[in-house]
């Protein structure tokens, strides 16, 4: 079995155009531009699936996140990741296609280079079972205690931006124009 850093990822530009591939080891130990997509879960009431990493985890080790997902493979479509990762991390099967919202350039001035970022939901009202490896702590929570918690619990920078993008996103769709 290889490991998760073995993983070849492709590497891309400024304007999300592939120039090369690399494997994930490297691509986070140079800083190298890449691609990842998130997935905001919500369950049959509207709440938010909300998880703790493992510190296990490559990057961000036991912090919290409101999205599923992850980086997107050689070859592999965002939409595809998101579908992938969303199945994987709930484990679950037979979730419906994730509807793809808006992507952004990620950077996180922390060291870890960065990332262009495509924004899903999705609704599961399968039992969720995520797997012990990626996930060490998990439940779906009403999003005013999910924006409360904000300020409390160390979230992954990258999901806390798409989060903040996300509500931008929704207060600008709603407004008439």
């Amino acid at each position: 079995m290889t490991s998760p850093a073995d993983e070849i990822l492709d590497v891309v530009d400024e304007n999300d155009v592939v120039v090369g591939q690399a494997p994930r080891g490297e691509v986070y130990a140079r800083g190298l531009r890449h691609r990842c997509a998130f997935v905001l879960v919500r369950d049959a009431e509207d709440r938010i699936f909300v998880h703790r990493r493992t510190p296990t985890k490559l990057v961000f080790p036991s912090m919290y996140d409101m999205f599923v997902g992850g980086v997107v493979g050689a070859g592999e479509s965002y939409d595809e990741a998101a579908l992938r990762e969303a199945e994987e991390e709930l484990g679950v099967s037979g979730l419906p296609r994730p509807t793809p919202l808006f992507r952004f350039l990620y950077g996180d001035g922390g060291g870890h280079g960065s990332w262009w970022s495509a924004v899903y939901e999705v609704r599961c009202t399968l039992p969720v079972a995520p797997q012990p490896e990626e996930v060490a702590w998990h439940a779906f929570l009403p999003e005013a205690e999910v924006r409360a918690r904000l300020a409390d619990w160390p979230w992954v920078p990258d999901g806390a931006a798409a989060y903040e993008r996300l509500r931008a996103y929704r207060a600008d769709s709603s407004t008439p124009r």
